[in-house]
């Protein structure tokens, strides 16, 4: 899936975590985040920290892949 923009990225990570049958708390748990960053992050909010987002993507089995346009 090509991700172009913050909004695309968090309905990426709602569905994969929905389809995990996980809620958003326990994906915060898991993660070391608050909830409010994880649902921050699911409705695209641009300044969320790269960090933590990766470290979601990461809990849910999801990577990042960077390529030259």
């Amino acid at each position: 899936m090509k991700i172009e923009n913050t909004e695309q990225l968090g309905a990426a990570v709602r569905r994969r975590r929905k389809r995990m049958g996980i809620t958003q708390k326990d994906l915060a748990m898991v993660c070391g985040t608050g909830l409010r960053f994880i649902v921050d992050l699911e409705k695209g909010k641009p300044t969320c920290q790269t960090g933590k987002a990766l470290q979601v993507l990461k809990a849910l089995g999801m990577g990042v892949d960077v390529e030259s346009r």
